[in-house]
């Protein structure tokens, strides 16, 4: 999150674990299920092999919505996510 004049702007992005690089990113004013869809929506225009790829989250309700889970899953990929309580 960044402060700006207008208020707060969010960057929702998508690591790659193994080689450290950014593969997926979006930038908006809001904090929306939207914002993290676009973002795996990017991802998947730089990875075209997304079955069986494991995508770790926290429980935010932007990864926990159907939005979000309905791409998961069209998609083949295994939506790993954190325990309450436990951010690791």
């Amino acid at each position: 999150m960044y402060a700006v004049k207008d208020g707060w702007t969010y960057l929702a992005t998508v690591m790659d674990l193994y080689s450290k690089k950014i593969i997926g990113y979006v930038y908006e004013t809001s904090m929306t299920a939207d914002l993290v869809v676009k973002s795996l929506e990017n991802v998947c225009l730089n990875v075209k092999a997304t079955k069986g790829i494991i995508l770790h989250s926290d429980l935010g309700t932007q990864y926990t919505s159907q939005k979000f889970q309905e791409l998961v899953s069209k998609k083949e990929m295994i939506h790993s996510i954190n325990r309450k309580g436990n951010p690791l």
